[in-house]
């Protein structure tokens, strides 16, 4: 739930990343249909289904969905399905262009790498990224 007065950014995403996620999702649901089709509805094969889909098709979903980035009143959050990562503005170090292909909560290549804390990192690709840049600085310059 954002709060009131917060600015919500979706992820920009790359259509490779995209496709390879409806990809697994696809492919997911059609191993739980195979394991469906072949099988004797025993609860072996039922539940093998339902762990397919929940994480083959469910995970993937919820990442394509849900990846965004709120500017609060005091800290930037960072939510990519399951993950959520809450940084004060006040902890933010250095905001830089990357386009390093590592783990993180963004659906692009054409990323910001946060340094914040005590040697984090984390990356992130806000559709409209000027707009972020901008917002997100004067929430720095306020919180200093």
């Amino acid at each position: 739930m954002e709060k009131i007065g917060a600015r919500v950014y979706r992820s920009k995403a790359d259509a490779w990343l995209v496709a390879a996620l409806c990809l697994a999702i696809a492919g997911s649901l059609g191993a739980a249909y195979a394991m469906l089709s072949s099988a004797s509805m025993s609860a072996t094969p039922l539940a093998m289904a339902a762990v397919s889909i929940a994480i083959g098709s469910g995970l993937p979903a919820w990442l394509l969905l849900s990846t965004r980035y709120t500017l609060e009143a005091r800290q930037l959050v960072v939510r990519s399905g399951p993950f959520c990562w809450r940084i004060r503005y006040a902890q933010i170090e250095a905001i830089t262009p990357t386009s390093n292909p590592s783990s993180s909560p963004a659906l692009s290549l054409d990323r910001l790498r946060i340094d914040y804390g005590r040697g984090k990192t984390l990356m992130i690709s806000p559709r409209d990224r000027s707009d972020f840049l901008l917002a997100i600085e004067a929430k720095r310059r306020s919180a200093s």
